[in-house]
């Protein structure tokens, strides 16, 4: 029997060992889901104390309760490590492992080169390797191949190479690792294959695509869209200030129209792994082919500009009211990068909080999701008396519009709210007390 033949059949009857490297904000959910449907999955994870909590069944991923982890720690169906010895035994590999970019704007590959590396010594016949971490078009054939193949073994007939975007929107209960369509393009049609066949029999719906080429672009074209997106509204909403224009009221018109408008609103700054960070990969790889993506970069430009607006609106409300920003006492409310989750990944709430005290505010902040953060210097806890901080506090910044939040008894308590979120809604509208973006 082939290898092709061989892995298939293990695949289709859920007798493939899987092993999943980085088992983070998209490795864990991917583990627990293989899991769920039947298979033997290996975390591997150079972090020991993610590897002891999750051989605990203790989840240290909000999207993963810790009850469905210690169930499927007990059956014997996950287990973690940080030996990469562990991927002998595997027949199915997926590397989840961070891209984050340098302070120079360039990739930072070396997670990807350093997992790719690790796995080669056990890269064996009949095994297939999916990269899932976000990067540009040409990675898997140019960093992953040539390190994989250099042991003598070739893709797409002793061992199968493909990507496959992760697509992890974290807190979302909808769209979830489950049943998110899972683009995969392989680097041969049979890796595709290989690679479709396996991430059917634990995921609802797969869509093959051509190459892995195509597979890598799709990823960044989904986040470009929303970050040129966002761009926009953002640059809209600058405009709106300069104007003398409610651009919360401007967009909700907009939102009417049943076709040709998706709604997108304005904030302080994006955050997250994927949306600040995937188009400047795309940026970057086309500047080596004598290229200027310039959408992309003047998005970038006023996304990033964003956080120190949004830092002028406080300094202007507390000017108003004959305060100086220096010793005022500001209290920033949400510092995750979206509603309801504990993620801190980019969060231009980190910007927000240094700006401020740069400027010499005396700032504290409140997340019922992060206890407590640590930030290029930043040491900070969570205020353990909510509305104290509220009544105590010169000036309530909301950063993010966590659900949790008793927005009406804050704005009862609260002497200035400067409103990044439009989380007061019409209530803050107009209000003597409240500035909106």
């Amino acid at each position: 029997m082939s290898t092709y033949d061989a892995l298939l059949t293990k695949l289709e009857q859920k007798t493939a060992r899987i092993a999943v490297i980085g088992i983070g904000y998209v490795g864990l959910p991917l583990a627990v889901t293989f899991a769920e449907a039947g298979f033997h999955v290996t975390g591997i994870d150079p972090v020991a104390e993610k590897v002891a909590l999750a051989n605990r069944g203790e989840s240290y991923i909000q999207d993963v309760p810790s009850e469905q982890l210690t169930r499927l720690v007990k059956a014997g169906l996950i287990t973690a490590t940080t030996d990469y010895a562990a991927a002998a035994h595997a027949d199915a590999v997926s590397i989840c492992v961070p891209t984050p970019l340098r302070k120079t704007g360039d990739p930072d590959l070396s997670f990807i080169i350093s997992a790719t590396e690790s796995l080669a010594p056990y890269l064996h016949p009949g095994m297939v390797v999916v990269l899932e971490s976000s990067t540009y078009p040409g990675t898997t054939r140019e960093m992953v191949l040539s390190r994989l193949e250099a042991g003598g073994l070739k893709a797409g007939t002793d061992f199968y190479l493909a990507f496959s975007p992760e697509r992890v929107d974290p807190g979302r209960k909808d769209w979830t690792t489950y049943n998110t369509p899972k683009v995969v393009g392989g680097i041969t049609p049979a890796c595709c294959e290989i690679a479709a066949a396996w991430y059917r029999q634990a995921l609802q719906t797969v869509v093959p695509v051509s190459s892995a080429e195509v597979a890598e672009m799709a990823k960044l074209l989904e986040n470009t869209f929303r970050m040129i997106n966002i761009g926009l509204v953002n640059e809209l909403a600058l405009m709106c200030d300069r104007l003398g224009v409610d651009v919360w009221e401007v967009i909700d018109a907009a939102a009417t129209k049943p076709f040709g408008f998706m709604k997108f609103t304005p904030g302080p700054g994006l955050g997250g792994h994927c949306i600040p960070i995937d188009p400047l990969y795309l940026s970057w790889k086309l500047k080596s082919l004598n290229y200027t993506a310039r959408f992309i970069e003047l998005a970038s430009e006023i996304n990033t500009s964003m956080p120190r607006f949004a830092v002028s609106r406080v300094q202007d409300a507390l000017n108003d009211r004959g305060k100086a920003v220096k010793n005022s006492r500001v209290l920033v409310l949400g510092v995750a990068y979206k509603p309801d989750i504990d993620d801190m990944r980019e969060s231009p709430a980190l910007d927000v909080i240094h700006l401020l005290r740069q400027k010499g505010a005396l700032v504290n902040y409140h997340d019922p999701y992060v206890p407590s953060l640590r930030h290029d210097g930043l040491e900070m806890d969570s205020a353990a008396d909510l509305m104290g901080e509220v009544e105590k506090a010169d000036a309530v910044v909301i950063i993010t519009n966590h659900k949790a939040y008793d927005y009406p008894a804050i704005l009862e308590k609260a002497a200035l709210i400067v409103d990044t979120r439009n989380a007061l809604g019409a209530s803050g509208k107009n209000h003597p007390k409240v500035v909106r973006l």
